[in-house]
């Protein structure tokens, strides 16, 4: 095979639809310290090869310090008729206390883009509790997000931003001049995408509220899951089997209080000839489960990065048809698709390893985990004893 005939090496049929992987990268410091994004940066190129332009973004969580008790609302306005529209309709449910445009430059390879807003917003809402707060805060975005054209909310959640769009990682983080911010929690992903159209708002990460979710895969289920969920009042109008992986992260997590745990024994659940050499107690556990969330079993390969303000978790499917690596380095939590990139800009981790399929690795804040050696991929040269003294980026 000729390296100038590589598109016929990797899609031999030449079909139109090209099957081919995502880039997820995270990283998190537990201690809280804000940090700048060159690590998640380089990173991100290391895995070049893993997305084609298409789709790219950051979840960043700690960079608006100065109003952390403020809903940070990105909006992105395809027509000038989309601005004021979403301001009218902001202003009968928020009080608006800044409202500016998100800093952006010209970037080579990024074209047609939105125009990109930001609103810092205290909901008109005599809440009883923080909970009923966030709902009504996701019942508007999703109202706004299906009411309003040429508007689409794309994060909402406090001291925490998405930024995503057309493009490669590096140009998207240029696009949006990343390189200005700091956060405690990066996550980041590099689209190939499979079924979906590319477009600006079906980039990842999905967030609402302060749950962010990257995605690698391709949810075979996303039929029954969505119908699952709009039955309990979501709107799936985004275009992408992501899509139903964040709403459920939002039911499960946000408004239900599972926990990573729970969460994934509903998305990734164990076969049942493995339920049924668990004790009674787990084998009840796991049948409720299937009985009041069975929409919510995902099918296919997926490999996920969940996060809020206080956690990071990794997560695959049950049978890891999609890649992952977890590592941590002193205060630091990776998760990456590859280990090189791990590797590349944590030179000398504490512990590296393997997560097992359909199990979550939980990062939290004061917290790190560790690689269990009876179920995880912790062989030759996966983990190992810190030996050095530093935290490279």
């Amino acid at each position: 095979m000729e390296l100038s005939d590589l598109k016929a090496s990797a899609n031999p049929y030449r079909e139109d639809k090209v099957y081919n992987s995502c880039a997820i990268f995270g990283v998190m410091d537990v201690s809280r310290r804000c940090f700048s994004g060159d690590r998640v940066f380089a990173a991100m190129e290391n895995m070049f090869e893993r997305g084609n332009g298409l789709g790219a973004g950051f979840a960043v969580y700690g960079l608006y310090p100065e109003m952390p008790d403020h809903y940070a609302l990105h909006v992105m306005f395809t027509s000038p008729q989309g601005r004021p529209a979403t301001e009218e309709f902001l202003t009968n449910y928020f009080r608006v206390d800044r409202s500016e445009p998100i800093p952006t430059r010209k970037t080579p390879g990024i074209s047609g883009e939105p125009q990109v807003w930001r609103y810092f917003l205290k909901p008109l809402f005599d809440a009883e509790t923080v909970l009923e707060e966030e709902d009504f805060v996701v019942d508007k975005v999703l109202q706004l997000n299906t009411s309003i054209a040429d508007s689409f909310a794309f994060s909402c959640g406090k001291n925490m931003g998405v930024f995503k769009g057309v493009g490669y990682p590096e140009q998207i983080a240029h696009f949006y001049r990343l390189e200005e911010y700091q956060g405690y929690i990066w996550t980041a992903h590099s689209r190939f995408p499979t079924n979906s159209q590319a477009w600006w708002g079906g980039a990842h990460p999905f967030c609402l509220i302060n749950w962010s979710v990257v995605h690698n895969g391709e949810i075979s289920s996303y039929g029954a899951n969505r119908a699952f969920l709009e039955t309990l009042g979501y709107r799936c109008t985004l275009f992408t089997d992501t899509e139903v992986m964040a709403y459920a992260v939002d039911l499960l997590m946000r408004r239900q209080g599972f926990s990573p745990d729970a969460f994934a024994k509903v998305v990734a659940p164990p076969f049942w000839d493995e339920i049924d050499s668990t004790d009674a107690e787990q084998r009840a556990l796991h049948a409720a489960l299937r009985i009041a969330y069975g929409g919510l079993l995902m099918n296919g390969p997926f490999a996920v990065v969940i996060a809020n303000q206080d956690q990071m978790i990794a997560l695959t499917d049950r049978i890891r048809l999609r890649p992952l690596t977890v590592a941590t380095c002193k205060n630091m939590f990776y998760v990456s698709s590859e280990e090189a990139s791990i590797r590349l800009v944590a030179r000398d981790p504490d512990h590296i390893w393997t997560p097992r399929g359909g199990v979550p690795v939980v990062s939290r804040i004061g917290l790190l985990p560790k690689p269990n050696p009876e179920t995880d991929n912790v062989g030759a040269g996966a983990v190992s004893a810190r030996g050095g003294n530093t935290d490279e980026a």
